[in-house]
Protein backbone atom coordinates (compact mmCIF):
# COMPACT_ATOMS: atom_id res chain seq x y z
CA UNK A 1 0.00 0.00 0.00
CA UNK A 2 1.76 3.13 -1.22
CA UNK A 3 1.75 6.53 1.31
CA UNK A 4 2.41 9.71 0.55
CA UNK A 5 5.47 11.21 1.50
CA UNK A 6 6.78 15.24 1.83
CA UNK A 7 10.38 14.77 0.71
CA UNK A 8 12.84 16.80 2.62
CA UNK A 9 14.75 19.38 0.03
CA UNK A 10 17.39 17.16 -0.09
CA UNK A 11 15.32 14.52 -1.30
CA UNK A 12 14.81 16.20 -4.64
CA UNK A 13 17.52 14.03 -6.22
CA UNK A 14 13.97 11.66 -6.92
CA UNK A 15 12.11 14.19 -8.97
CA UNK A 16 15.14 15.02 -10.73
CA UNK A 17 15.56 10.92 -12.18
CA UNK A 18 11.45 11.58 -12.96
CA UNK A 19 12.25 14.37 -14.85
CA UNK A 20 15.22 13.67 -16.79
CA UNK A 21 14.76 9.75 -17.27
CA UNK A 22 13.78 9.51 -21.16
CA UNK A 23 11.65 6.91 -20.70
CA UNK A 24 9.24 8.31 -18.01
CA UNK A 25 8.98 11.58 -19.36
CA UNK A 26 8.00 10.16 -22.92
CA UNK A 27 4.90 11.19 -22.61
CA UNK A 28 5.74 14.35 -22.31
CA UNK A 29 7.19 14.08 -26.10
CA UNK A 30 4.67 16.98 -26.92
CA UNK A 31 6.65 19.78 -25.02
CA UNK A 32 10.04 18.41 -25.21
CA UNK A 33 10.48 15.13 -23.16
CA UNK A 34 12.01 15.41 -20.43
CA UNK A 35 13.15 18.03 -17.98
CA UNK A 36 15.75 19.66 -16.51
CA UNK A 37 15.53 20.09 -12.99
CA UNK A 38 18.86 21.16 -11.25
CA UNK A 39 20.19 21.34 -7.62
CA UNK A 40 20.02 25.15 -8.14
CA UNK A 41 16.33 24.95 -8.87
CA UNK A 42 15.81 23.16 -5.88
CA UNK A 43 15.02 25.96 -2.92
CA UNK A 44 12.63 28.16 -5.27
CA UNK A 45 10.75 25.13 -6.59
CA UNK A 46 10.38 23.47 -2.92
CA UNK A 47 9.07 26.72 -1.36
CA UNK A 48 6.51 27.45 -3.98
CA UNK A 49 5.35 23.42 -3.91
CA UNK A 50 5.66 22.66 -0.75
CA UNK A 51 4.98 25.49 1.26
CA UNK A 52 2.24 27.00 -0.71
CA UNK A 53 -1.79 26.97 -0.27
CA UNK A 54 -1.98 26.89 -4.08
CA UNK A 55 0.14 23.57 -4.58
CA UNK A 56 0.17 20.08 -3.18
CA UNK A 57 3.09 17.77 -3.89
CA UNK A 58 4.18 14.69 -2.62
CA UNK A 59 6.24 11.35 -3.30
CA UNK A 60 4.28 8.25 -3.72
CA UNK A 61 6.25 5.44 -1.26
CA UNK A 62 6.04 2.07 -1.71
CA UNK A 63 7.07 0.64 2.27
CA UNK A 64 7.11 -3.01 0.95
CA UNK A 65 10.54 -2.11 -1.13
CA UNK A 66 11.12 0.98 0.73
CA UNK A 67 11.63 3.05 -2.22
CA UNK A 68 10.27 6.14 -3.75
CA UNK A 69 8.00 5.38 -7.20
CA UNK A 70 6.18 8.42 -8.51
CA UNK A 71 4.91 12.09 -7.77
CA UNK A 72 1.55 12.85 -7.49
CA UNK A 73 0.44 16.91 -7.53
CA UNK A 74 -1.63 19.71 -7.54
CA UNK A 75 -1.61 23.40 -8.79
CA UNK A 76 -4.51 25.60 -8.72
CA UNK A 77 -5.20 27.18 -11.85
CA UNK A 78 -7.76 30.37 -11.60
CA UNK A 79 -10.70 28.62 -10.10
CA UNK A 80 -9.24 24.83 -10.78
CA UNK A 81 -7.20 22.47 -9.48
CA UNK A 82 -4.98 20.44 -11.98
CA UNK A 83 -3.52 17.02 -11.18
CA UNK A 84 -0.39 15.81 -11.98
CA UNK A 85 1.15 12.26 -11.45
CA UNK A 86 4.47 10.21 -12.69
CA UNK A 87 4.96 7.04 -11.87
CA UNK A 88 8.55 6.18 -13.06
CA UNK A 89 8.97 4.18 -16.05
CA UNK A 90 10.26 0.95 -14.67
CA UNK A 91 7.98 1.21 -11.78
CA UNK A 92 4.99 1.67 -14.61
CA UNK A 93 2.36 -1.93 -14.55
CA UNK A 94 2.24 -2.45 -10.87
CA UNK A 95 -1.16 -0.39 -10.25
CA UNK A 96 1.15 1.97 -8.82
CA UNK A 97 -0.32 4.99 -11.28
CA UNK A 98 -4.34 3.67 -9.52
CA UNK A 99 -3.58 4.06 -6.24
CA UNK A 100 -1.83 6.86 -6.47
CA UNK A 101 -4.32 8.87 -8.10
CA UNK A 102 -6.85 7.40 -5.83
CA UNK A 103 -4.82 8.75 -2.54
CA UNK A 104 -4.42 12.17 -4.43
CA UNK A 105 -7.92 12.15 -5.11
CA UNK A 106 -8.94 11.28 -1.25
CA UNK A 107 -5.94 14.02 -0.20
CA UNK A 108 -7.89 16.86 -2.32
CA UNK A 109 -11.53 15.74 -0.41
CA UNK A 110 -9.87 16.18 2.91
CA UNK A 111 -8.54 19.83 1.32
CA UNK A 112 -11.86 20.97 0.56
CA UNK A 113 -11.60 20.75 -3.34
CA UNK A 114 -14.66 19.80 -4.91
CA UNK A 115 -13.20 18.78 -8.45
CA UNK A 116 -10.18 18.01 -10.37
CA UNK A 117 -8.84 18.21 -13.60
CA UNK A 118 -6.18 17.50 -16.08
CA UNK A 119 -5.05 17.62 -19.56
CA UNK A 120 -3.51 14.60 -21.13
CA UNK A 121 -2.58 14.48 -24.60
CA UNK A 122 -4.48 12.07 -26.75
CA UNK A 123 -2.07 9.90 -27.81
CA UNK A 124 -1.39 9.24 -24.22
CA UNK A 125 -3.89 5.82 -24.19
CA UNK A 126 -2.54 4.89 -20.68
CA UNK A 127 -2.84 8.26 -18.92
CA UNK A 128 -6.09 8.17 -20.33
CA UNK A 129 -7.69 4.59 -19.37
CA UNK A 130 -6.22 5.71 -15.51
CA UNK A 131 -8.20 8.77 -15.39
CA UNK A 132 -11.15 7.44 -16.94
CA UNK A 133 -11.19 4.17 -14.05
CA UNK A 134 -10.36 6.57 -11.66
CA UNK A 135 -14.05 8.29 -12.34
CA UNK A 136 -12.42 11.06 -14.48
CA UNK A 137 -15.27 12.39 -16.99
CA UNK A 138 -14.35 14.29 -20.33
CA UNK A 139 -15.62 17.44 -20.36
CA UNK A 140 -13.36 18.98 -24.04
CA UNK A 141 -11.15 17.47 -26.52
CA UNK A 142 -9.28 18.66 -29.10
CA UNK A 143 -6.87 17.45 -31.47
CA UNK A 144 -4.07 17.59 -29.08
CA UNK A 145 -5.57 17.53 -25.38
CA UNK A 146 -8.63 15.87 -23.57
CA UNK A 147 -9.48 17.99 -20.35
CA UNK A 148 -10.62 15.09 -17.82
CA UNK A 149 -12.57 16.69 -14.79
CA UNK A 150 -14.02 14.58 -11.70
CA UNK A 151 -16.29 15.44 -8.66
CA UNK A 152 -15.27 14.66 -5.72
Amino acid sequence: MLKLYKPKIEELYFRQQLLEDEETMSYNHAYGGTIEFKQDKWQSWYARWLDDVDHFYRYLYDPKFARFVGEVALRRDNDRFITNIIIMAKYRHHGYGAEGLNLLCQKAKEMGIEELYDDIAVDNGAALKLFFQQGFKVIAKDHQMVLMQKKL
